[in-house]
Parts: C-alpha cells; sequence; structure tokens
C-alpha cells in the first residue's frame, strides 16, 4: 500500500537539486533515435574490410551488444531504492537513464542487422568478460534488490556506474571510436557513439553524485568504495587489452600502453573525485 504521493505535498519537486538538472539535460540531449542514423556507408565499408579488421570489430560490437544489455537488465535495483527513498528527482532521472540504455542495446543491433551480422556472438564473450558482466554485476544488483542497504547500495553505485561505466564504457568507447576514425570507416557507428557517450557522460555523474551522497551520509562507506574499486582494476585491464589484440606492430603496443594508462587515469581520477565527500556535505559538493 502507498503511504503518499510526494508531488502533491508541500515538498513538491526539489528543481535546484543535481539529479534533476540531470533529468533537465536528458529531455534536452538525450533525444536521439537509433532508427535515424543512415548506415549505408557503413555496410559498403564492411565489405572492403580485410578479415582481421572485420573480426577486431565484430568482437567488439559483440561485447558492446551484450554489455548495454545487461546494464539495461540490471538497471531496476537502483530505480526501485529511490522510489522506496523518496527521492523523486533521483526516480526521474532514472527513468531517463533506463532509457538510455534501452537505445544503446538498440544501436548495437542495429549495426550488427546493417551488416547482415546475425549469427551467435556469445562465444566472443571472454572468461573475463562473463566475470564481470555474467556474474558480478548482476549478482550486486540481485543484492541491492533483496537487501537494500546503504553498504549494498554503494557496492551497486561502484560496480555499474563507477567501474562498467566510468572506467570500462568510456575506455572501450575511446579504442572504438579512436580505431574506427583511424580507419575513416564506419561513420553511422561513429555517431551513433558519439550520442551514447554524450548519454554515459550523464549516467558517470549521477553514479558519482549517488557515491558522494552515501559517502557523505556515511564516511566509512569510502574504503569499502576504494577497496572494491582495487579489487574491479584488473578486469579492466584485462579487458580493455583485450579491446586492442589486433594490433600486434610497434604502434599497436604503444596504443596498447596509452589505452593501459588511460584506464588506470580513470580508475585514479574517481577515487580522487569521490574522496571529497568525506569532509564535505552533498549541499557543499553539489551547490546550486
Amino acid at each position: 500500500m502507498r503511504k503518499k504521493l510526494i508531488t502533491t505535498s508541500t515538498r513538491g519537486i526539489r528543481e535546484t537539486a543535481f539529479p534533476y538538472q540531470l533529468y533537465q539535460k536528458a529531455k534536452k540531449f538525450g533525444a536521439w533515435n537509433p532508427q535515424e542514423i543512415d548506415f549505408t556507408q557503413d555496410k559498403e565499408d564492411w565489405k572492403n574490410l580485410s578479415t582481421r579488421h572485420r573480426d577486431w570489430i565484430i568482437k567488439l560490437l559483440a561485447q558492446f551488444q551484450g554489455g548495454e544489455e545487461a546494464v539495461t537488465h540490471d538497471l531496476l535495483p537502483l530505480l526501485k531504492i529511490a522510489s522506496i527513498e523518496g527521492r523523486i528527482e533521483e526516480e526521474l532521472f532514472l527513468t531517463t537513464f533506463l532509457y538510455d540504455e534501452a537505445k544503446h542495446t538498440e544501436l548495437f543491433r542495429k549495426v550488427l542487422d546493417e551488416l547482415g551480422e546475425r549469427e551467435d556472438l556469445t562465444h566472443l564473450h571472454s572468461k573475463t568478460y562473463r566475470k564481470f558482466f555474467y556474474e558480478i554485476l548482476p549478482d550486486t544488483m540481485e543484492q541491492l534488490w533483496n537487501h537494500p542497504t546503504p553498504e549494498a547500495l554503494a557496492d551497486a553505485a561502484t560496480v555499474y556506474n563507477m567501474f562498467s561505466e566510468g572506467v570500462l564504457a568510456e575506455t572501450g568507447y575511446k579504442v572504438f571510436s579512436d580505431g574506427l576514425n583511424k580507419m575513416g570507416i564506419m561513420p553511422g557507428l561513429l555517431k551513433g557513439i558519439e550520442y551514447l557517450k554524450k548519454d554515459e557522460s550523464r549516467h558517470i555523474a549521477y553514479g558519482t553524485y549517488l557515491l558522494q551522497r552515501l559517502i557523505s551520509e556515511h564516511p566509512q562507506l569510502f574504503d569499502r568504495v576504494i577497496k572494491k574499486m582495487e579489487e574491479l582494476a584488473p578486469l579492466a585491464l584485462a579487458l580493455n587489452e583485450e579491446g586492442m589484440a589486433f594490433e600486434e606492430d610497434e604502434k599497436g603496443k604503444t596504443a596498447t600502453k596509452e589505452l593501459m594508462d588511460f584506464s588506470k587515469k580513470q580508475l585514479m581520477t574517481r577515487i580522487e573525485i569521490l574522496s571529497r565527500a568525506k569532509t564535505k556535505s552533498i549541499d557543499e559538493l553539489y551547490p546550486y
């Protein structure tokens, strides 16, 4: 039984709240449609690619397709907790978050279909990939669903927002877009990735806000978050190195090292930003 409705109470909607500002940005900048992207040139480029480059692109498409489907499946517990706790501004934003992830899932399936690649690609999900997307991510989110404690919420935001999106996705999409731009191919896919990256920036911003709010309210959670990030770091390095596997010459080795450095920098940046919440309130961190 529902006890009350928030937006008709004296509380209303807190329009200065950071999640509400993200909600407004999502409505303004998130209105794109995978069905409207032109893949004509992509199909022509695909015909002329070497087997090696095709294999690299298909492997990444299979990983991004699976990853976007996974995060679409696994977001619901976060939305449910925001609802239970009466955080209407976060709930509003999270509806756009789920909508974004649905579009991302649609985008990569659309690309595969346009290229005529309809076979089972799950064999391209490596052992490391499966460890994260088949086990760690769903198990962590399921724990939040069953035991909605601050600790479980911190784990969920760390695994989902900070790691999956803030480290894996950001680094992975950099690899993909850099590679495609270097080869000068597949403008439709590149356009979709650019839209996607803008969506992800809002998702990561929310995850940062959520963890900083939790750490500000429960300072002891900071150490828990850092420990979780450190546990996950080897998976990020392994997955991103797999994404560069088609580069076998000296340039490839240099690119792989640069990618590893970028991935490590992403981890350190996230940790530094979260540390600010140990000594500041959420209102100090997010003034209107």
